[in-house]
């Protein structure tokens, strides 16, 4: 069974679709195995975000993951990452397919409503940068 991490962001938990995308997930075979809901301050953002530090969205990334709520998921299935990446859709909700997450909540690629681990690596690192082990209930 794989595992992955995912961000609702601070755009969809503003407006109220939590549930939304919790039904998308667990209705697409995924198992929630740990969940909080969390205010992240800008060192945790940036963080988090160290590999896009050179990037030019970098600073608008990480000061708008800091301006509301954000709910953090592990959740697993078979072949988990990839599953979740496509459910999620492009980055670009423009250039999202139909029914993706993306395409039906986002506001624009940088409210785009949700964060997903894209590979194991990164995936590890993710969980764990926001869970202990003790907190995921497999």
């Amino acid at each position: 069974m794989e595992k992955t991490f995912a961000i609702i962001k601070p755009d969809a938990v503003e407006r109220n679709l939590i549930g939304k995308i919790l039904e998308r997930i667990e209705g697409n075979g995924f198992r929630i195995v740990a969940m909080k809901r969390v205010l992240l301050t800008l060192p945790v953002a940036q963080g988090f975000y160290h590999v896009h530090k050179e990037r030019p969205f970098f600073k608008d990334l990480t000061e708008y993951m800091c301006t509301g709520p954000v709910v953090l998921l592990v959740f697993e299935k078979e072949g988990a990452i990839k599953a979740w990446r496509e459910l999620m859709g492009a980055t670009n909700p423009a250039d999202a397919d139909a029914g993706t997450i993306r395409k039906d909540f986002a506001i624009d690629l940088e409210k785009n409503s949700v964060h997903g681990s894209d590979a194991r690596d990164t995936a590890a690192f993710e969980i764990s940068y926001f869970f202990s082990q003790t907190e995921i209930l497999s």
